[in-house]
């Protein structure tokens, strides 16, 4: 019988994560095409035919660098940022067993944002941008986990805490570097990439950011099912024989880099790392093993949605308001039907 039960669910599961990975895909080739500048499929599919071969068609060589040199880079990052958001925010949210905890807890998202201001503020360029926001988010991580040893008071809450004290530093440290910003030049920019963007994705940024998303993903997809075993408490993960504090060490730690690689890639994005792994334990159930790549695909896939809605118009809309506006209902009605209102 639990055989049976177990087999069904496996089932289950397969069926949802080919559904999803079909539908990611389709959208992928979907945003390809779709833009301010419009290609019709049949060429973007020339296109990237003739790029792997070396052949060359008829169509136009704009087309050619939109979909090869904006889009595709583009596309990529869009995956990368929803993906790694979604499995940091899973993996958060598992081992401090808390389901509105988000990828931003341990203060990653402000240290970023200051790095990435002193570099617009110096003007150090794209890649300097990226470096400096890596650099200060996990800075911010650094100076949280260091409180709870610095007051010896090494607990969860003192860690949760201690990153409540360091986002709220680094907000003021940046009101202070928007307040010396240039209001012409500078200021405009830290605003923009705070709210969020991929405008500025080519090779160069997935180069460095890439494999770090890559590789920190794919370690907490292999360690999901000790994710799954921190969630249960302390008590009994230490009954399973489970080395709470390396183990967890290496999940926060992995959820941190990711984190800080996804907002030096593409500023601060809201949501995704809180909505999608409500959504995947909606689909598949609480079990993290199961909910953590339901959501790293579902998270690609709306990081899809997003960007392409995003520049539809040629008008660059932030992405953290395009997020803010979907999720935010649809993160209500979700809660709702969890609870059995609707």
């Amino acid at each position: 019988m639990k055989a049976s039960i177990k087999d069904s669910n496996q089932r289950s599961l397969t069926l949802v994560m080919t559904v999803l990975a079909i539908a990611t895909v389709c959208l992928a080739t979907a945003a390809l095409c779709i833009g301010s500048y419009g290609i019709s499929a049949s060429d973007t599919l020339q296109i990237l035919a003739g790029a792997i071969t070396g052949t060359v068609g008829d169509w136009t060589q704009m087309a050619q660098t939109i979909i090869l040199q904006v889009r595709i880079p583009r596309i990529l990052a869009a995956i990368l940022v929803g993906a790694a958001l979604a499995v940091a925010g899973t993996s958060y949210q598992g081992i401090f067993r808390n389901p509105l905890v988000s990828p931003d807890l341990l203060g990653v998202s402000s240290g970023a944002c200051i790095g990435a201001a002193l570099a617009i503020l110096i003007r150090a360029g794209q890649i300097g941008v990226q470096a400096a926001a890596f650099i200060g988010g996990i800075a911010a991580v650094a100076m949280t986990i260091a409180i709870p040893k610095i007051i010896k008071r090494e607990s969860t809450i003192a860690l949760v805490l201690s990153g409540v004290i360091v986002s709220g530093f680094c907000a003021s440290i940046l009101g202070l570097l928007k307040y010396i910003a240039d209001p012409e030049s500078t200021l405009p920019e830290i605003i923009y990439w705070q709210m969020g963007s991929l405008a500025k994705a080519d090779y160069d940024t997935l180069i460095y950011a890439g494999p770090i998303i890559i590789i920190c993903i794919i370690v907490l997809l292999a360690m999901r099912w000790r994710v799954n075993v921190l969630s249960l408490g302390d008590q009994e993960a230490k009954a399973l024989g489970v080395n709470l504090r390396f183990e967890r060490g290496i999940v926060i730690v992995l959820s941190t880099l990711l984190t800080a690689s996804a907002v030096s890639l593409a500023g601060t994005i809201g949501w995704i790392g809180l909505v999608l792994p409500h959504l995947a334990r909606f689909l598949v159930g609480p079990n993290v093993a199961r909910s953590m790549p339901v959501a790293f695909i579902m998270a690609a896939g709306f990081m899809l949605i997003v960007d392409t809605l995003a520049r539809f118009s040629g008008i660059e809309i932030p992405l953290s308001i395009l997020t803010g506006l979907i999720g935010t209902p649809f993160f209500v009605v979700l809660l709702a039907k969890q609870r059995g209102m609707l």
